[in-house]
């Protein structure tokens, strides 16, 4: 059995968390001010403790998150949920985002329009543009 913990660096913590896939990224994400340590910008070297509070900024999504438990090793996602605790006001808002982005990319998906028309659709664009 492993001895619990004491304290860990916030770039390993963030990879061990699954909030980024390397921990090179998790370093760049927090030298450019995009994870703050109890509202305060910090570097990626930062021993962080249990109870901490953590804001994180990742692709237009916001977390507001209390450290629960430390872990040096990546696991699972069920298993990383289970080492920080998000604020019910950050969770709803995170929700609402994610539904707006989800919307919006609906409404501007222009993945059908990667083609090369093909001749059907050619004497289509044919006949509208000549009519």
């Amino acid at each position: 059995m492993q001895p619990e913990l004491e304290s860990i660096r916030l770039d390993k913590w963030l990879w061990a968390a699954r909030f980024y896939k390397t921990r090179q990224l998790a370093a760049e994400a927090v030298s450019g001010g995009k994870v703050q340590l109890n509202k305060q910008r910090t570097k990626p070297g930062k021993e962080v403790r249990v109870g901490a509070e953590l804001h994180i900024n990742k692709d237009g999504l916001h977390w507001d998150i209390t450290l629960v438990s430390l872990a040096k090793q990546r696991r699972s996602a069920s298993e990383a949920a289970l080492l920080y605790q998000e604020s019910p006001e950050s969770l709803a808002k995170r929700q609402q985002q994610q539904a707006l982005l989800k919307e919006q990319r609906e409404l501007f998906d222009f993945s059908g329009q990667d083609h090369k028309p093909n001749k059907k659709e050619r004497r289509l664009i044919h006949r509208f543009k000549h009519i």
